[in-house]
């Protein structure tokens, strides 16, 4: 068993420090998308070690069936086809010119599709049964990424972002070997033109740099042989197929591997490599805890995902029940990206999502649009949230948020239902703000914003001059962390 060193070293509460508040809703905030009073309440019922694992319980690859929620209602997008056969079945029969007609209209309501599906994504982090789920979900999105720019099917990024949400927590070496199958990242990196006549180098390439080892763990000739080795691999419509005729059947060098090695065995050899288990454990608490990790954080971590023999719960509960998690270093500390920000907005506040295309472009103009991540690096996350244009955007719709707005220039049917005196007419300003500040920063802050934000209430508080203080809690730096 893993000895657990310094920072990974289990948190426990003391009469100095005690598990409160802060620290439970700093949990619902790495391990959701924010907690509100309730939530928090029941975390700190609950307490540090049975609340990670209420949040790790949750359906992992093959548990159930899929229900309509698992889905995105397409219905509304005409013309759409639930999968490639459907399309295929339609253009037979057709003229060229007709397919070629056919073929522009798919390209127009697959946007639309794609748009439904990201709404459909980002309105079940809001409200969906579990929060991490959904959380880990946008990490391995990142970690593993395809982007709508290029994967022309809304219906096979849907099939991807549920396969990231079954493997989630679940076994790594499975996770790896599902991932390269799928026909959205066969598409995205090309795997789908690889061909023993020409192999096609892009995904054995990202596979090491960016999906298992990182910069520095292999050579070019490795890229190659692996390569070679998936050759083959290909999609026919929804589904995985091995081209037997196009794979490479020569003799290839891996990793000290030798022989007609496959797809299978470069995974193999990927994952026995020392450098794997603590690469993953370093990319999950980098976004969990905090950057930078600490070298025998990443190697402890690794550790523990290898003698768990790469199922990944025994990691996320180590991460998220130790001294560091609960540390100085990581609560408060984590710029929120523009999804934490919009969908916490909504939680923490009680109001409806905005949806449609206000949405997409108040994400897209803070630099995150699920679905589209920029490159196959994913969102390079921290600092680079925040410059000069997306700082006012996110101030901006933080506040439109909370003004009822959906993003759109229409206010929503439920505009300022939790965003006034709310039971507490005839308290003091002073204790109206505390309880805001408490329900949406989560920590304490500097005496003199506090009081600003209590002038701002006014001596005799009314529910606009309360709404007019929770905006500028949320046009605050101390909003944009958490």
């Amino acid at each position: 068993m893993a000895k657990l060193i310094g920072p990974l070293q289990p948190y426990k509460p003391t009469s100095e420090k005690h598990f409160d508040s802060v620290k439970a809703a700093h949990l619902l905030n790495r391990a959701g998308f924010g907690g509100t009073e309730d939530e928090v309440k029941r975390v700190l019922e609950l307490g540090p070690y049975e609340a990670v694992e209420w949040l790790l319980d949750f359906p992992d690859a093959g548990a159930e069936e899929l229900s309509q929620d698992d889905v995105p209602d397409l219905s509304s997008v005409e013309g759409y086809p639930k999968n490639y056969r459907e399309a295929q079945q339609l253009m037979r029969g057709m003229t060229e010119q007709e397919r070629m007609a056919y073929r522009q209209k798919l390209m127009r309501v697959n946007r639309e599709a794609v748009l439904a599906t990201v709404a459909w994504w980002v309105q079940r982090m809001a409200d969906g049964p579990h929060p991490l789920q959904e959380k880990l979900t946008l990490f391995w999105h990142g970690h593993f990424t395809t982007s709508a720019r290029d994967e022309r099917s809304a219906h096979l990024l849907w099939q991807q972002n549920e396969l990231l949400r079954r493997q989630a927590a679940g076994n790594f070496a499975q996770f790896v070997l599902n991932i390269s199958r799928d026909p959205a990242m066969l598409d995205y990196l090309n795997n789908q033109q690889n061909r023993k006549q020409k192999p096609n180098e892009n995904y054995a390439r990202e596979l090491m740099e960016l999906f298992t080892l990182g910069i520095g763990n292999y050579t070019e000739k490795d890229i190659k042989e692996a390569a070679r080795a998936f050759t083959g691999w290909g999609h026919n419509g929804d589904d995985f197929v091995f081209r037997k005729y196009d794979h490479d059947n020569g003799e290839k060098q891996f990793f000290g591997r030798r022989g007609n090695l496959d797809g299978h065995h470069v995974i193999e050899a990927i994952l026995d490599h020392r450098a794997c288990a603590p690469y993953i454990a370093g990319r999950l608490w980098n976004f969990f805890v905090y950057e930078y990790p600490e070298p025998e954080v990443t190697q402890g971590l690794g550790q523990v995902l290898r003698e768990a023999k790469w199922e990944l719960r025994p990691l996320l509960r180590t991460m998220l029940t130790s001294q560091a998690f609960y540390s100085d270093k990581a609560i408060g500390t984590q710029i929120k990206s523009p999804v934490q920000l919009v969908v916490g907005t909504s939680r923490l506040l009680g109001l409806e999502l905005p949806v449609g295309r206000g949405l997409g472009n108040a994400l897209a103009k803070m630099g995150q649009v699920p679905l589209e991540p920029p490159n196959v690096k994913g969102w390079p996350g921290g600092r680079a949230w925040i410059n000069t244009s997306t700082l006012f955007v996110r101030y901006n719709t933080a506040v439109r948020m909370v003004d009822g707005d959906n993003l759109t220039g229409r206010r929503t049917a439920r505009s300022g239902v939790e965003i006034s005196l709310n039971g507490m007419s005839g308290k003091p300003a002073y204790e109206i703000v505390d309880a805001w500040v408490a329900r949406l920063v989560q920590r304490p802050i500097e005496s003199e914003k506090r009081r600003i934000l209590v002038e701002a209430v006014g001596e005799k508080p009314t529910d606009e001059s309360v709404k007019k203080m929770v905006q500028l809690i949320v046009s605050t730096p101390d909003y944009q962390l958490c």
